[in-house]
């Protein structure tokens, strides 16, 4: 409160209301009007400015300003740029307001009127008092209207299901998120109890331990599996918190949840996708051991085959031998593929050319009774894959899909261009933004039930009778995908048939790599001397003795290190080297790179069982370009000594030229 001025001189009270709303200070000047339009001259203005002139052009009793500075703000209401000040009683109606200053402000400019207090009238201090109190009552009233409204608001617009029940758990309210997510309306639920929601996927120990923890008085936080009305189950992560009256007692609970169903999809494809990168390393070492054994069981039994005279009767089991090991060696061929450890002849790719020769020959694959259709997507984008390796994939595919159809259907082949943005990746976490050509096969089958879905890719597993799969078709597929740098998806419902989708991405630039080598019948000889580095011993005694029967000179290494010394040990030229690339101590590409300098001549052979590109690319020395994949006929690894040995290129040339 600043100084008083006293009564005007003509007999009524004059009053400056100022603020910033105009609307709220002309109900706040309704109000003070009551005790009389005789007794009271108000004006209005709206702002600090229009305050200050007014106060220089006319003399007031009483300044009334409503706004939040409260008192300590009457300086910057009052005080001109030269340091005066007005001299009037002024009163402050912010949130920090002075009651009993108010009060006497009020009083002081009232009962200094020249004609006095009117014993016959009304108080005038106490009609503008109360005017002031029932103001801003109204305005505290307003304040908490609208901040109610706004947490209304707040509820129904949340995307989150709020439900308030009473201390029973029976429902009273409830937002449209729970409305839209669970479709219940509100109607139907209202009078419920929350086990409206309950599915039997949840166990009744959550249930328990929810209300014994609210009826507590402590907050619940937990994820429930809950069931929407058309039978679909959701999961929300919960919180559901006591509502305690001003004597502490629980009556009400307030359940909010969000809905982290798609999360936990996403969660749940990752880990499928991390568990079947684990398995396809298990599937990949597997297949890397056991092409050795299979080196081994083929090769002996091509050396007893070759010493065998023609009529031999033992000639026709030990071919059962050799055949069964090719046999078993297509079986490793599809681990490594699920393992993404297949040598790879990458092309850049028309997927329509490619698929167009492919269904030219699957009706016989498939059969009469089932109609094929290919249709190809217009420009489609070029990729990059092995076409040896898709034509695997959609003939995997297409044998699922012949086995799912027993009465006949229809397999259709569609080619598509797709862009994936960052709402599509959300959909599918595992695949990145980008630009895709996509192989969609699709068949009018059985379909697949849904606890099956997630392990459809893994070894092994099949839901085909004993004897009728080997479980490894469309883990292969996974494998060649994978390796491709795609992904690949399945979609199906019991009934309502399967659609597999494989995303290739957009191939950036050309490039072209060989592929293994074919088998061969014959076995070509040599006299040129041998290093073999093997560190399996019976895959190297096994080969030893072959080289020798063909008239090489056969030095023999167990692992890189060994091969150092011995070629460092050796005094005569050695013609060609034989190395497995991986192997403890040092592996070949690392073993060939440090003879390179010591033996420049010399030139190398490199095989292995475990054939991942990006182990073979290791290093300066090309090792792709001489390379042949376990397990191998022994005429095929002669045939190749032959092809490697009359090149040009040495090990020294090789490591130049990268």
């Amino acid at each position: 409160m600043s100084g008083t001025n006293g009564g005007n001189g003509n007999g009524q009270l004059r009053i400056l209301l100022a603020g910033e709303g105009e609307a709220d200070l002309t109900g706040l000047r309704d109000l003070i009007l009551r005790a009389g339009a005789d007794r009271l001259k108000i004006d209005c203005v709206s702002s600090r400015d229009e305050t200050r002139t007014q106060l220089k052009k006319t003399k007031y009793d009483l300044l009334l300003v409503d706004h939040n500075d409260g008192n300590g703000g009457a300086r910057h209401w009052l005080h001109e740029g030269d340091g005066s000040q007005a001299r009037v009683p002024a009163v402050f109606l912010g949130d920090h307001f002075n009651p009993g200053g108010m009060e006497a402000a009020i009083q002081a400019a009232a009962c200094t009127l020249p004609q006095g207090c009117n014993r016959n009238e009304p108080c005038l201090a106490l009609y503008i008092l109360s005017g002031i109190e029932t103001h801003l009552k109204q305005r505290q009233h307003r304040t908490s209207e609208e901040m109610l409204q706004k947490l209304r608001r707040s509820v129904e617009q949340s995307p989150d299901l709020v439900m308030i029940t009473n201390s029973a758990g029976v429902l009273e309210y409830v937002n449209p998120a729970f409305e839209k997510l669970t479709g219940y309306t509100s109607a139907e639920v209202l009078g419920q109890t929350l086990g409206i929601l309950k599915s039997d996927q949840q166990s009744g120990e959550l249930y328990e331990e929810m209300w014994n923890t609210v009826l507590s008085g402590k907050v619940f936080h937990g994820t429930v599996m809950n069931r929407k009305k058309n039978g679909e189950t959701f999961v929300i992560e919960k919180a559901i918190t006591p509502m305690r009256n001003p004597a502490g007692e629980i009556t009400h609970f307030i359940s909010t949840g969000r809905d982290i169903t798609d999360q936990r999809k996403l969660e749940s494809q990752i880990q499928q996708s991390q568990k079947m990168d684990a398995i396809g390393l298990l599937a990949g070492g597997v297949a890397h051991d056991f092409n050795n054994l299979l080196l081994v069981i083929s090769a002996y039994a091509e050396l007893v085959l070759d010493s065998m005279g023609a009529e031999d009767p033992s000639r026709t089991k030990i071919d059962e031998i050799i055949t069964a090991t090719r046999r078993a060696a297509e079986l490793t061929r599809q681990l490594l593929a699920f393992g993404r450890k297949q040598m790879q002849s990458l092309r850049v790719l028309d997927l329509n050319t490619v698929l167009g020769e492919i269904t030219t020959m699957l009706p016989r694959l498939i059969g009469e009774d089932i109609q094929l259709v290919f249709v190809p997507g217009p420009n489609l984008v070029k990729v990059k894959a092995d076409p040896a390796q898709i034509e695997q994939v959609v003939m995997n595919l297409a044998t699922n899909a012949r086995d799912a159809m027993p009465q006949g259907g229809k397999l259709t082949i569609e080619t598509s261009n797709v862009r994936l943005d960052e709402p599509n990746v959300q959909k599918h976490a595992v695949v990145p933004a980008g630009e895709y050509a996509v192989l969609a096969v699709s068949d009018s089958g059985e379909g697949i039930a849904a606890e099956h879905l997630n392990h459809i890719f893994e070894p092994f597993y099949t839901t085909k009778e004993a004897g009728k799969g080997t479980g490894l078709g469309l883990a292969t597929a996974y494998g060649i995908v994978k390796q491709s740098g795609g992904f690949i998806w399945v979609y199906s419902e019991p009934g309502q048939g399967t659609t597999f989708k494989i995303y290739l991405p957009r191939m950036v630039r050309a490039g072209k790599m060989e592929g293994p080598p074919q088998m061969a019948q014959s076995s070509p000889h040599g006299k040129e001397t041998v290093l073999l580095v093997e560190d399996e011993a019976a895959v190297r005694a096994s080969t030893g003795e072959f080289l020798m029967r063909c008239g090489y000179t056969v030095v023999t290494a167990e692992n890189g290190e060994d091969a150092l010394r011995v070629s460092r040990d050796y005094s005569g030229p050695i013609h060609l080297m034989i190395t497995d690339v991986v192997m403890p101590k040092m592996g070949g590409p690392k073993l060939a790179e440090q003879l390179a300098a010591e033996r420049p001549a010399m030139k190398a052979l490199f095989v292995s069982g475990y054939a991942e590109n990006t182990v073979l690319q290791h290093g300066t020395i090309d090792v792709t370009a001489r390379f042949l994949s376990k397990p191998f006929s022994l005429s095929t690894l002669a045939n190749k000594m032959r092809e490697v040995l009359e090149t040009s290129k040495s090990l020294a040339c090789s490591a130049a030229s990268d």
